[in-house]
């Protein structure tokens, strides 16, 4: 899978703004975690935002209603198409007014699920060209089966998706592979909250203290 894999340049921050990613499989806090970071950051004064994917209404009514019935071609294509409305509508002009972006997900979760379930890595890549580069792009790491007993009950067809666990197994190892070739920062996600946030909200500040070179 990985022998013409390349990495997704796509474009750097276009001013002043930052965009920071947190990722994971399904439980492992990204949603909790990165809302405690906008707070942290905005109390600190830094203008953040949150937001997350999927994001677009009307994709997200499709990919609802009809999860089930998409292969993972047409899952790439669909969740990509999501993507591209949130770098243009949402990131984008967040970030060309110079505010820091806290995204829960971005293309690693299309890498990770949709190539768990055989999708060419290097052709979701393609697609994604068009994506802002993150500043700092963070995975929390849990194991599976613990990643699934913090689940709670889900109302939505995506989420049955993660139900899998030899999936959500293959997903964490193209997370892991992406750890190794240093587009994702590991952070252990298996400890309380709290201390998973303070260990990512380090990470970040200890990032945006260096000079960019994006």
């Amino acid at each position: 899978m990985w022998v013409s894999y390349y990495v997704v340049r796509g474009y750097s921050s276009l001013s002043d703004g930052v965009l920071i990613v947190i990722e994971g499989i399904d439980g492992a806090g990204k949603t909790s975690v990165a809302k405690e970071v906008v707070s942290r950051l905005n109390g600190l004064g830094v203008k953040t935002v949150y937001t997350y994917e999927p994001y677009t209404p009307f994709i997200v009514e499709v990919m609802s209603k009809y999860w089930d019935e998409l292969d993972p071609i047409m899952q790439t294509l669909l969740m990509t198409a999501d993507r591209y409305y949130h770098v243009r509508k949402v990131i984008t002009p967040y970030i060309q007014q110079g505010f820091t972006v806290v995204s829960d997900r971005y293309y690693y979760s299309t890498l990770a699920y949709q190539g768990a379930q055989g999708v060419d890595i290097n052709w979701i890549l393609t697609l994604n060209n068009f994506v802002i580069k993150p500043t700092i792009a963070i995975y929390l790491d849990v194991e599976p089966i613990v990643g699934l007993s913090r689940k709670k009950s889900s109302t939505t067809r995506i989420k049955q998706l993660e139900s899998d666990l030899e999936l959500i197994s293959k997903a964490r190892d193209i997370y892991l592979n992406l750890v190794t070739r240093g587009e994702l920062l590991l952070v252990n996600a298996m400890a309380d909250l709290k201390v998973v946030v303070d260990e990512v909200f380090k990470v970040i500040l200890k990032y945006l203290s260096k000079p960019t070179t994006l």
